[in-house]
């Protein structure tokens, strides 16, 4: 995931590391990086300084939406959506006698 911060040195926003290495990262950063309260961030040393990676923990609860499969037929239903190969049901009434319509009878085979 990359973000287009467009900083320059001289509009970088700064701040100081406190007592026990505590250290505010500036709003602006926070905002355009989608740092939350609670987020868990990875700090690794660089050829170039400090790169920070913001992990963000997933309860276990919602893990099914985050599995591959999962998000795979989210990508297809948004592909759905995108090309208009979805229908809107006004009522639950609605969906079911849509559903009812379809549904080939019991006695078909025969």
């Amino acid at each position: 995931m990359s973000y287009n911060l467009k900083y320059t040195l001289s509009d970088m926003a700064s701040s100081v590391v406190r007592d026990r290495g505590q250290w505010t990262i500036p709003a602006e950063i926070r905002r355009a990086a989608r740092i939350d309260e609670g987020d868990v961030l990875e700090a690794e040393i660089v050829e170039d300084g400090i790169m920070l990676r913001v992990r963000k923990v997933i309860d276990a609860s919602q893990a099914w939406f985050w599995t591959p499969e999962w998000q795979r037929g989210e990508r297809e239903a948004d592909a759905d959506l995108a090309a208009r190969r979805s229908e809107r049901f006004e009522s639950d009434e609605e969906f079911l006698a849509a559903l009812e319509e379809r549904m080939k009878p019991l006695d078909a085979d025969s």
